[in-house]
């Protein structure tokens, strides 16, 4: 029988928080963008807020360095997995294994287009267990993404230690 040997990796210390000033406006930032999406839906009556945009702000204002924070990926990976929700849903309707097929259909196909989005991988989760109209992928998904894209852009580059995005293709 073969023995397998663990190794274990030194230590790495936890990163330090960000400065005041990052934690100040990474919170503006997400109120801003929040606040914009929620008013939307309330003066429109249409759904534009779902509870994965909260997860969105999180890297779009918290750590807008990161790959997973750029436009591309917000967008691109929403719309991909709000695509594969509603097919899910339809073909399979609220099954456990439409919930399991939509995440795991909506992780490889944002791994394909490179547009990987943490969020979005519980985007397929709302719709399937919500069963909208097809129309859910321009609103809330697209419609909601863009305005946060938008915020981010503008309020991103306001601060001269923030640039946003870092790449868009």
């Amino acid at each position: 029988m073969k023995r397998y040997i663990v190794k274990f990796r030194t230590r790495e210390q936890v990163p330090g928080s960000p400065p005041p000033s990052h934690i100040v406006s990474s919170a503006l930032g997400a109120l801003i963008a929040i606040s914009a999406v929620t008013l939307l839906t309330q003066t429109t009556e249409i759904p534009f807020m779902m509870a994965p945009f909260g997860a969105t702000c999180v890297l779009a204002f918290g750590v807008i360095d990161s790959p997973l924070a750029q436009p591309r990926n917000i967008i691109g990976g929403h719309l991909i997995a709000a695509c594969i929700a509603v097919l899910c849903a339809y073909l399979l309707g609220n099954t456990w294994y439409s919930h399991a097929i939509g995440v795991s259909a909506s992780i490889a196909a944002m791994q394909l287009t490179k547009t990987v989005h943490p969020p979005a991988g519980a985007t397929p989760l709302v719709i399937i267990f919500a069963q909208p109209h097809w129309t859910f992928i321009f609103y809330p998904v697209l419609t909601g993404s863009l305005v946060i894209v938008i915020i981010a852009l503008l309020f991103n580059n306001i601060f001269r230690t923030r640039r946003y995005p870092r790449y868009w293709r």
